[in-house]
This record gives C-alpha cells, structure tokens and sequence, in this order.
C-alpha cells in the first residue's frame, strides 16, 4: 500500500515521463498502438455484444419452435386440457413443461429444481424467456397454448452450455485478433515512421556537414515532399547564419589583427631597442609613455571594434575635434622619413567618438603612407550635412579595373607589391563610418595618386 502511495501524484507522472519513449518514432507508434488498442477494444466488445445477442436469438427461435410443435399435441377443445400421446414424442417432451392454467400436467423426467422456475414462468402468462443458472445455464421459454375454451402453456427448456462455449470461442478468437492486429499495427507504424524520417535524418546529417565546413550547398535546390521543403527552408536559413556568423567572426579576428598589428609593433620595438641599447632615466620614462600610448591605443581599438559587432558605442553619442585628432593620429603612426604628411583645414568638430574618428582615419591615411612616394595632404572642410576629410597621397593610385572591389575585405589590387597589409582597413573604415551615420569613398577624378573622401555628422 505505501508503495501505491509513494506512486502517485508527481512521483507516478515522473514515472510515467522516464518510461515514455525518447525518440519521435517510438512516441508516434506508442501513440498508434494506444488509437488501435482503444479501437480494437470498443470493436470487440461490439462484436461479442451482437454475437452474444444473435445467440440469444437463436436459443430463442429453437425454444418457440419446440414450443409451437408441443402445442399441436394439447387439446383444449373438450371439458378439460388433454395432451395427445403420438408415437415417438420422447423428443418432444424433453425439457417441456405443459400447464392447463397453473396446474401442471407434465413434466420432464428428474426436472428437480428447474420446475418452479417453470411454474413462475407459465403463472405470469404470455410470452416470456428467462435464463437460469439451476443445474447449469438454461434458458426457458413459455408459449400459450390458443383455442378451445381453456387455458395451456407450454414451457420449453434448452441447456446454454454451447451457446456460451460459442460465445467464449467467439472472444478468444477476437481477442487473438486483436493481438495480431495491435502487434501488426505497431511494426508496421515503426516501419513507416522510420521510413518517413529517414530523409528528415540525411537532412540533418546534411545540415550538420555542411555547417562544420561552411559549405554554400542548400537544400532549395533538391525537390522534396511539403513538410520537408518547409523543413529544408529552415534549415537552409539556419546554415545562412551559421555562415554570416562565422563570416562576421573572421571578419573582426582580422579587422582586430589589423588594426592591433601598428601599435604592437611600436611596443615591439620600443622593447627591442630598450634591451639592447643602454638608456637613461628620461629615455626609459619615454619609451614607458610610448609602451603605454600604444597599450591604451590598442585598448581603445578593441573597445571600439567590439563595441561595433555588438552594435553598440560605434553609435552612441560623442563630438571629437577633428584637426587634433587627426594630428595626434598622424604622430602616432610610422611614418617614412621621406614623407610629409600635412593636416590642415578649419577648426570642425565631428559627431563621432575621438576613438570612432581615429580607427575611420587610420587605415585610409595608413594607405596613403604606405604607397605615397614624398607627400600625404588631409584636409577638412565643412559641408552642408557634416565635416568632410579628405586623404590625398601622390603615389601610384588605384588601377581602373580595380576600383569596382576597392572596399571589398581582403582584396588587393597587387598583393605582391611588397607592402604588408591583408586588404581589411578600406572595408573596415567604410564600416565604421557607415554605422556613425558617415560614408567613406574613392575619387576616380582624381589624378595623379589617389583620394579618399570621409563624410561624417557634425558635432
């Protein structure tokens, strides 16, 4: 009993949750077997319910029959009931009890207990059947006897044993149907459930392969039933943002390498030079500012990179004042001896993070050092939706056929030029820009080097 008790309640459906099936395909045929069982059950209690009725029936008909064909043997013609002794009436008159009014006249041999179900039957008159249990199931029938002046009935008894031993054939038998039927139903739903979801498994095998190898293969292009065309849908934009995902994380793993790779390379050589040249007290303090400069500068390229693939500060609101900027940027970077690099233009303000406007600048003037062969210019001015900087060197410019795929990642127009660089810092400029509400272009009119023009708000 305390066991019974400990199963109830959330104890007994935890129980039921362990035990149900764990995969689709067991569930769906657990489901089926449960729909044909209750099937099957309502339809073999119908069926033995007619069977054991039609039986019944049957029990019936034979007792009236054996009824009527007594009754042609009593005479209620004369003064009183008489029954008529014909040759070989044995058969008759097993089982048969004859009644003038509620007095009996004849009855079976060793009757015993049976006869006052008999009397009880023909004392209520009419038609009637009853069943009894007395030395064994029988049904007994009474049957008027019509005519004359006097009053007869006729009770006819019949031993149900094989009616009923039918009847209990009849539900064994439907009983083993049943279990050939259920046991039918359930491999047969397991098969076809299995069969239905073996494309739903390619599928996602398929799925699985090619998002671990970033394949551009989709499933649009394979013709498949509804359901799996709905399926192969959305599985196909789901690989379309594994991709733009790993696409994006590739993108500021190298926006990041590049943008890190200048100040690194300052600290490098700061430490270089410190370890193997003897330094005083006030060069050793410098090469710390220089060492803490490009750390800070490299924070804030992190900070800005990432807050830009979150969506975040890149849009978030801050002025910087754009000569200064653009003088302290120019300072910081390795610039060739060689070259002069010029900032010039009013006094303006920008609408953008000091940050935001140096990683805008940077690669784009970085670009300009890199190829320019004696001069860098910037120059800003003020226009009607915001400050313009335009970047100008006098190298060898962009080739024409080029210039379609300038702002595309990871194109270069020589890639063996002998200059470093991974073609990132236009794309990530453009970016960058874009997202404060800016733009960042190239000037094909212009000859004689190249020109890049950054639009950004006001402050």
């Amino acid at each position: 009993m305390s066991t019974i008790r400990r199963l109830t309640g959330p104890a007994a459906f935890a129980l039921l949750h362990r035990l149900a099936p764990r995969t689709l395909r067991g569930r769906l045929s657990l489901v089926a077997l449960t729909t044909a069982t209750l099937l099957m059950l309502v339809l073999t209690v119908a069926f033995n319910a007619v069977a054991g009725h039609r039986l019944q029936h049957q029990a019936d008909d034979e007792l009236r029959t054996r009824a009527a064909a007594v009754a042609t043997t009593i005479d209620t013609s004369g003064p009183k009931v008489r029954v008529l002794e014909t040759s070989h009436d044995e058969l008759l008159d097993t089982n048969v009890w004859i009644y003038a009014g509620r007095r009996l006249l004849e009855a079976p041999p060793n009757a015993g207990p049976v006869t006052p179900v008999a009397d009880a039957l023909a004392g209520r008159g009419g038609r009637r059947c009853v069943t009894t249990d007395v030395d064994g199931p029988l049904r007994l029938c009474s049957q008027p006897v019509s005519g004359g002046g006097h009053e007869a009935t006729v009770v006819t008894a019949l031993d149900l044993s094989p009616y009923r031993s039918s009847a209990d054939t009849l539900l064994l038998g439907s009983l083993a149907l049943d279990v050939v039927m259920l046991a039918c139903t359930y491999a047969l739903t397991r098969l076809a459930v299995g069969r239905a979801l073996r494309p739903v498994r390619a599928m996602t095998d398929q799925a699985t392969q090619w998002s671990a190898v970033t394949s551009e293969q989709r499933f649009a292009g394979v013709r498949h039933p509804a359901e799996l065309a709905r399926l192969g849908r959305s599985l196909d934009a789901i690989l379309d943002r594994i991709r733009t995902l790993l696409r994006h994380e590739r993108q500021l793993t190298g926006e990041l390498s590049h943008e890190l790779r200048t100040p690194l390379s300052r600290i490098i050589a700061e430490l270089d030079w410190w370890r193997t040249h003897p330094r005083t007290d006030d060069q050793t303090r410098t090469t710390h500012q220089v060492i803490a400069d490009a750390a800070e500068s490299m924070r804030a390229i992190c900070d800005t990179l990432l807050d830009d693939a979150r969506g975040g500060a890149p849009t978030a609101p801050g002025t910087a004042e754009v000569l200064p900027t653009l003088h302290g940027l120019a300072e910081a970077l390795d610039v060739p001896s060689h070259l002069a690099v010029t900032a010039e233009g009013p006094r303006l303000v920008a609408g953008v993070p000091p940050a935001l406007l140096e990683r805008i600048v940077s690669p784009l003037l970085a670009n300009a050092c890199r190829y320019a062969r004696s001069s860098v210019a910037v120059r800003t001015s003020r226009t009607p939706d915001g400050v313009r900087i335009a970047v100008t060197d006098d190298g060898p410019g962009v080739p024409p056929p080029f210039a379609a795929r300038l702002f595309e990642p990871g194109q270069r127009a020589d890639p063996g030029d002998g200059h470093s660089g991974a073609g990132l810092g236009l794309p990530l400029a453009r970016r960058l820009a874009r997202s404060a509400g800016g733009e960042v272009t190239y000037d094909p009119g212009h000859t004689s080097g190249a020109r890049f023009v950054i639009s950004l708000p006001a402050g």
